[in-house]
């Protein structure tokens, strides 16, 4: 990590959204956004031996759930060290990278067979890169009503906000974005330290106020969604 990579000394995720993201993926909060990447790498022919990316991995949950049964050899990249750790712990087998991606990716030209960007930021240049020729791109977006209640609660407001026909727009040059798509959408039911985790995981920007309001929250359900798409590197 170069000093002008960083935007602060501790740069991406903290060690507390990190464990926050963990805890509600072992608690199967996330199953029905795994199960359908899995589904969309299945069908874009992503198989053993193939070598997989995933952009802004986190703390690595999604690649030990999809990359040993598959056989794939395993890559992940993110800025936060924290995340890195808990994901090397998690699964020892794939390779980790502390980097920024939203500068370059570490990575030679066409390394990889399969690519994942989910909820992270979008680099069609560098993507298309490191990708194979025909390399597949799986790209998740938060769906329109994502943690609308809880965007209620905080905000006083529950806009839905469509966002994958915009995504898409940046990779028609460089991709066929004509292959699969699908909306999904689950509900989860929330204690009080389940909320704590979404928020810290997923909305870490609330102001003041909007914690103000979260602090009186006990319980709620919230929707999770995410619009997918695979694309097809040109």
């Amino acid at each position: 990590m170069q000093p002008q990579d960083r935007r602060s000394a501790e740069p991406g995720d903290s060690a507390a959204a990190a464990q926050a993201r963990r805890r509600l993926t072992e608690a199967g909060h996330l199953a029905p956004l795994f199960a359908a990447i899995g589904e969309l790498l299945d069908e874009a022919g992503v198989a053993a031996g193939d070598s997989l990316l995933d952009v802004g991995c986190g703390e690595g949950s999604l690649l030990a759930e999809l990359g040993p049964p598959r056989r794939l050899v395993a890559h992940g990249v993110d800025l936060s060290r924290p995340s890195i750790e808990l994901a090397a712990l998690l699964s020892p087998a794939a390779t980790w990278v502390i980097a920024n991606a939203d500068r370059t990716l570490p990575y030679a030209d066409a390394s990889f067979d399969g690519l994942l960007s989910i909820t992270s930021r979008l680099q069609p240049e560098e993507f298309r890169r490191v990708l194979a020729p025909s390399g597949a791109l799986i790209l998740a977006v938060p769906g329109a009503d994502d943690l609308v209640e809880l965007r209620e609660a905080l905000q006083g407001r529950g806009e839905l906000r469509p966002r994958l026909e915009g995504a898409l727009s940046t990779f028609a040059a460089l991709f066929d974005c004509t292959q699969q798509r699908r909306s999904l959408a689950w509900r989860l039911e929330l204690d009080r330290a389940g909320l704590e985790d979404l928020l810290a995981s997923s909305y870490r920007g609330a102001r003041a106020t909007e914690r103000t309001r979260f602090a009186t929250l006990e319980r709620s359900t919230v929707t999770m969604s995410r619009d997918l798409a695979l694309l097809v590197a040109k």
